[in-house]
């Protein structure tokens, strides 16, 4: 084509070259014009973010102005950040407490209170209406009214405070981000909400309702022998009350129950100063409750005239539950005793309010509950409560009937425990200790006490029900008969009591804590032997004991199940394969440690959870396996009993022992073969066993890589070990010791202690995470009563 030298010749060539590249240019403009406004509103946006999510970090440093102050508190933070609050008064260090647990606990204390109350659904949706209906039948917060109506005046006055700090925080500062992703307007603190959550820890470590649920569930579907087999304990006689209940369906009836982690256990002892290389008592204490961001502790040191006291303390609670002042140090590992009861309860055909005692009709009283559900419609609830308790049996809708199951439990009392906590604080010896003591109703506790003065000492606490006969706590009871009723509690002055044993130490892990010849019942339920029988052989074997050697103890992953039941597992397992060849051989090398690094861990525990699979997954169904807690232990006692030659019914139903080990055995290599590969000596513990510290909104995606920062990190231990780290079916642990603390009391100034993963709730602190690392390598940090470097925060009347 020719060019012509004139206009129209150039916009011919113009126009040649337009139809060859402007539609390109036209493309890339607008692409180019998107993507940049994209990135400028995602910057903007994540700008937002930041600054709104930095915003609604506490003011640690400077000076705030509190109303309701009488003198200026000093509240510094050291490079843990522990707050260590020093106040004139007692009213203003708790007003103070409750201000500074706010700044790093909010949105914990909300959920919280929420949770124990039953109102989460009001911020959640349907998606917990079974578990609100659950636990405003269990009335926690019920019980908490009742309790407050006994504290005398100056305690309220503590709680009053410690609330006021709470309200004055929510009033002054942006609340953390949560709040804002949830639509949460908080309601103003009150001392009921405190009383409330510590009502929900006494639920947390429970009671064995459930034990006894699904005790009467074996005898209703299995022949007696059988049943009798699964029992917590071995009752000589057969029960004569069943006959008498009917209706009772224990699948429906508790199919939506809320029931608490199966291994809430701990560890503690103290040794006194003859076996120690300092010549003074050692204390430790790791107490095992669920693991998650932020921790369920919250460590704190708090001071005021006559009041010096360093620990832990659950958030939303004043005081300091565990830990030690300048004179004193103690720590707790829960009982397990049979305090909670359910009572069978005959109802009248011709009225559902009322139920039969003695040959009459009684009234039950009746609470009308109101669930508010977010984007829903209201849930009503009436609640009845019988002479014994809440009726538990019908919360859930399609249960009930002309039989139903009431819930006795101490913890329902009005109880005290505030005070109990402020005279323990305060006190300066055993005698004082322990007399604050006997106000520590529920839960029952296994308390371990060493005094500067040399003391070492030990006594459960509690209000504990005097059975007349200890088989009664297998089984519901029947509400209609006046012989069925507890007989009291065990005198405090009767609770098992050592101090200064001969032995020099004092030991307990959930372990049985009496003999025979104990003239009271105290439970059928105690932990697996491991654990207490390990920290005993290390105490025995170390007459120097350090602050350094007792950390080293805490962190011991040797695995003392494994040591009596693998030569017995062995010796009747038949390989089938040349990868189980290989799996066995390599088992035979085992050092017995849990240790992250190891093959063997992952073999042993996926084995022993695939024999109580082959024991019980075809004959009990899922709904009711919630209700056999445990099942660990059972199964221990099964095979103890097969190994020594006796008939377990379990057992033969199962195949035999033959069959039984080596199908679980099958079934383990199988299901690691296809996860982990074809070579066992590749495989280790860790890469199944790890923790991450779970926060409750992690589940909604895009939160995760916020609220739970990095991979899930391996981790040694497990259920069984001193060292303990409880894990779901995926592996991930989430249970185990998130506070540690060691003590040695030569100088009561100084503790060892490491809460994981941090102190902070908000994702953007430095002490959110940052003890997480030190947590699974075993690292302590100290803090000291009379802390001299941090940041101080100053608030001022």
């Amino acid at each position: 084509m020719e060019t012509t030298k004139g206009a129209g010749g150039l916009e011919t060539a113009g126009k040649i070259h337009s139809d060859n590249q402007k539609p390109k240019k036209r493309w890339k403009k607008p692409v180019f014009w998107t993507m940049g406004i994209v990135l400028t509103l995602l910057l903007a946006a994540l700008i937002f973010v930041n600054a709104y999510t930095v915003r609604s970090l506490p003011e640690t440093e400077g000076e705030v102005s509190l109303k309701g102050l009488s003198s200026s508190v000093e509240v510094l933070r050291d490079e843990y950040g522990v707050p260590h609050i020093k106040a004139d008064t007692l009213h203003d260090l708790f007003m103070a407490q409750g201000y500074v647990q706010a700044q790093d606990r909010l949105f914990q204390m909300e959920l919280a209170r929420r949770q124990a109350s039953g109102r989460l659904s009001e911020v959640v949706g349907e998606a917990t209406v079974e578990q609100d209906r659950y636990f405003r039948t269990f009335g926690l917060r019920r019980a908490a009214e009742k309790s407050l109506a006994v504290y005398p005046e100056e305690t309220i006055e503590l709680l009053e405070a410690f609330a006021d700090g709470v309200n004055a925080y929510m009033e002054s500062e942006p609340l953390p981000p949560e709040f804002a992703m949830m639509a949460i307007d908080p309601a103003p603190w009150t001392p009921l909400d405190s009383l409330t959550i510590g009502k929900y820890m006494a639920f947390d470590l429970g009671g064995h309702w459930e034990r006894q649920a699904f005790h009467y569930y074996l005898l209703e579907n299995f022949p007696e022998e059988e049943a009798y087999e699964l029992f917590s304990g071995y009752p000589e006689g057969a029960p004569t009350v069943l006959a008498d209940a009917e209706g009772l369906d224990m699948e429906k009836s508790f199919a939506d129950a809320v029931i608490p982690h199966e291994f809430n256990g701990s560890n503690n002892w103290v040794v006194s100063g003859s076996r120690t290389a300092s010549g003074a008592p050692v204390l430790a204490d790791d107490p095992h409750l669920g693991m998650a961001t932020p921790s369920i502790w919250y460590q704190m040191n708090l001071k005021a005239p006559d009041y010096e006291v360093s620990g832990v303390i659950f958030a939303g609670i004043p005081g300091i539950i565990l830990g030690h002042n300048p004179s004193i140090a103690w720590g707790v590992t829960n009982v397990g005793p049979d305090v909670q009861q359910l009572y069978m309860e005959k109802r009248n055909p011709d009225n559902p309010e009322e139920f039969l005692y003695e040959g009459e009709w009684e009234q039950a009283d009746v609470m009308e509950e109101t669930i508010q559900v977010k984007d829903g419609s209201d849930v009503q609830l009436d609640v009845l409560e019988t002479r014994h308790g809440p009726v538990i049996s019908e919360f859930s809708e399609g249960a009930g009937g002309d039989t139903v199951l009431s819930l006795r439990w101490t913890a329902l009392d009005a109880t005290a425990e505030l005070d109990a906590i402020l005279e323990m604080n305060q006190a300066d010896d055993w005698e004082s200790f322990e007399k604050g003591l006997e106000k520590f109703s529920a839960p029952a506790q296994n308390f371990v006490f060493a005094g500067k003065d040399g003391t070492i000492a030990y006594k459960a606490n509690g209000r504990i029900p005097v059975y007349d006969d200890p088989d009664d706590a297998l089984l519901p009871l029947r509400g209609w008969k006046a012989e069925d009723e507890w007989q009291g509690y065990i005198p405090f002055d009767e609770l098992p009591t050592v101090i200064n044993p001969d032995q020099g130490y004092v030991a307990t892990a959930n372990n049985k804590v009496v003999s025979e010849e104990y003239p009271y019942h105290i439970s059928h339920n105690w932990a697996q032997p491991y654990r207490y029988t390990r920290i005993a052989e290390m105490l025995e074997s170390d007459e120097a004991v350090t602050a350094a050697d007792v950390q080293a103890m805490q962190m011991d992953v040797k695995n003392l199940q494994a040591e009596e039941f693998l030569p017995y597992l062995m010796e009747n397992t038949k390989a089938r394969g040349e990868v189980e060849k290989q799996a066995l051989q390599i088992m035979e090398e085992w050092n017995l440690e849990d240790d992250r690094n190891l093959p063997q861990p992952l073999i042993f525990h996926h084995w022993m959870a695939n024999i109580e699979n082959e024991l019980y997954q075809s004959s009990i169904p899922e709904s009711i396996q919630s209700l056999f807690r445990g099942s660990a232990q059972t199964t221990d006692e099964l095979l103890r009993k097969d190994r020594k030659g006796e008939t377990s019914l379990w057992v033969e139903k199962a195949g035999g022992r033959s069959a039984l080990i080596t199908e679980a055995f099958d079934n383990t290599i199988q299901e690691l073969e296809e996860e982990f590969g074809k070579d066992p000596s590749a495989w280790t513990w860790g890469s199944f066993h790890a923790v991450e510290f779970t926060h409750p909104l992690s589940s909604i995606g895009f939160l995760e890589r916020f609220l739970n920062p990095g991979e899930p990190r391996a981790v040694s231990g497990s259920r069984v070990t001193v060292r303990a780290a409880g894990f779901k079916e995926n592996g991930l642990v989430n249970h185990g010791a998130s506070w540690r603390f060691v003590i040695d009391m030569t100088d009561p100034e100084v503790g060892y202690h490491v809460v994981g993963p941090g102190q902070s709730g908000h994702f953007r602190s430095d002490w959110y995470h940052d003890q997480l690392e030190p947590w699974v390598e075993g690292q302590y940090h100290v803090t000291r009563l009379n802390e001299q470097e941090g940041k101080v925060l100053t608030l001022r009347p």
